[in-house]
């Protein structure tokens, strides 16, 4: 029941924070195409504001060359009326700053400039004529024929005054709109290159900030934001075509590992949960042991009694003597079986015991009770006699319960052998049947409460078994190797 609400919680949570992430994801990238389209519109409006730049310069050399033609005719024209025509057209030109050098190179008219007061005059017409060979605008020349004479003039000229502020306006538009890529990116890494998708001209929102970021990292970026999404292509001024690189934001990327961490939490709660559950189960289990195990020493307490006090009457009776001995032999069995019932639940004291000695006194005991046709043998490797720290009591309790199994096992015939083997730290004792062995996937249950083979019986006994191996006497019990030939059980005590 826990495991399958364990199960609807996490199906339930991934599937809400998976429809959660869907939900954001999808909101976030509305946001990055609707500031896309808010980027390509401005830059629409950049490359409309160029356009509209080269008509106006397109309109400034065309109004040039009409007044450098103006001023051809105005110069060999000997017709009044064309003149007046002429000079009217030359007068209308007055924004344009025009440098009129004839063929020495010497400056012969000047037109539209805006001189400060106390400049040199001579100076300053010399230092904006060499601005103005050097300009994106080409000069214009004319030759004149003056009385059969061939007289040659060119004409420099520069942008006007409200072209060149209007021209600082565009390149303001065009940082500016660089800076709005980045600034406004609605919190997404961006990446602003030129055509070649190499050179990056700004960036923003990119992990760790703009500080130490190097060139290698960037292209790294590009790489990877190239795989996320396709670039945004911006084309500037109608002249070049510039990328816009973007991916998800950090908080998106976090947000799709969050299923993942959500899992990891909701498996450490139910194997938490699983441990007190596991050991809540283990301290009633072992109240259970306590209580039921004091409860038979306490019942067998008065009857016991009772028996001593019967033996006593009936060698006063003059009963025979073999008779009493067997019953005195019941009796001190009894005792034992007390005892150990009543150890249950307490800590036991543990003496450093003559391990040979203990197996000889229980298997001595068990042989008369067991089937004739069941041979136990001892063994103890070099032949010397090996101690450790038990509790006989206890550790007959082991034996007699293991050795039983086995007569069973070996349905009351066949060979037990008990090899005792020392090492430096522990003690093995190996107790071997010759019975049909026990089922890999029985190997580790028969050592869990209720589990039996047998008709009668409650499954106690090799639990019992493991309780008092590995919670008394801190070693350990398993089954080394079973097979259809035999079981071999083997105990560590400490020594």
């Amino acid at each position: 029941m826990l495991a399958g609400a364990a199960i609807l919680i996490i199906a339930s949570s991934l599937w809400y924070t998976n429809v959660l992430v869907n939900q954001i994801a999808k909101e976030e990238r509305n946001k990055v195409q609707l500031w896309a389209e808010a980027i390509q519109n401005k830059a629409s409006l950049v490359s409309y504001t160029g356009d509209l730049f080269q008509k106006i310069a397109h309109e400034e050399r065309n109004k040039i060359e009409l007044w450098a033609q103006a001023n051809h005719r105005a110069a060999t024209s000997e017709n009044k009326n064309d003149l007046t025509f002429f000079i009217s057209i030359l007068t209308s030109n007055t924004t344009i700053p025009v440098l009129v050098v004839d063929k020495d190179g010497n400056i012969v008219n000047t037109r539209n400039f805006e001189l400060e007061p106390g400049i040199d005059t001579a100076q300053f017409f010399l230092d904006e004529l060499e601005k103005m060979k050097v300009s994106d605008n080409a000069p214009i020349d004319l030759n004149y024929h003056v009385k059969g004479t061939v007289t040659k003039q060119t004409f420099y000229y520069k942008d006007s005054k409200i072209f060149s502020e209007l021209k600082l306006v565009l390149d303001d538009l065009i940082e500016s709109f660089i800076s709005e890529i980045v600034i406004n990116s609605a919190a997404v890494p961006v990446v602003y290159t030129d055509s070649t998708q190499t050179n990056v001209i700004e960036f923003g929102n990119l992990e760790g900030g703009s500080a130490g970021v190097g060139q290698d990292y960037l292209l790294a970026t590009i790489d990877e934001m190239r795989l996320e999404n396709d670039p945004i292509e911006v084309t500037i001024n109608n002249q070049s075509v510039h990328y816009i690189f973007y991916k998800d934001s950090k908080l998106l990327q976090q947000l799709k590992y969050y299923p993942y961490f959500q899992i990891l939490i909701i498996t450490l709660f139910l194997l938490i949960s699983y441990y007190l559950f596991s050991t809540s189960r283990k301290v009633e289990q072992n109240q259970v042991w306590v209580g039921m195990a004091k409860e038979t020493a306490h019942q067998l307490g008065t009857p016991l009694s009772s028996l001593i006090a019967w033996v006593e009457y009936l060698k006063l009776k003059g009963v025979e003597d073999n008779i009493i001995t067997e019953l005195t032999k019941d009796i001190s069995r009894l005792e034992t079986i007390t005892e150990r019932f009543s150890k249950i639940g307490s800590i036991p004291k543990l003496d450093l015991e003559n391990v040979n000695e203990v197996i000889n006194h229980t298997v001595g005991y068990l042989k008369v009770r067991i089937s004739k046709k069941v041979v136990v043998e001892l063994e103890s490797k070099g032949n010397v006699d090996v101690s450790a720290k038990l509790n006989p009591s206890l550790f007959s309790w082991v034996l007699e319960n293991v050795i039983k199994n086995a007569v069973d096992a070996m349905k009351g015939e066949g060979k037990i052998s008990i090899c005792i083997t020392d090492q430096s730290q522990f003690v093995y004792i190996d107790i071997t049947d010759t019975g049909t062995g026990i089922a890999k996937g029985q190997q580790k249950t028969i050592f869990e409460p209720g589990f039996t083979t047998k008709q009668r019986g409650w499954g106690l006994g090799l639990s019992l078994v493991k309780r008092i191996i590995e919670n008394y006497h801190e070693g350990k019990i398993f089954v080394k190797q079973s097979d259809k030939n035999g079981t071999t059980f083997r105990i560590v005590l400490n020594k």
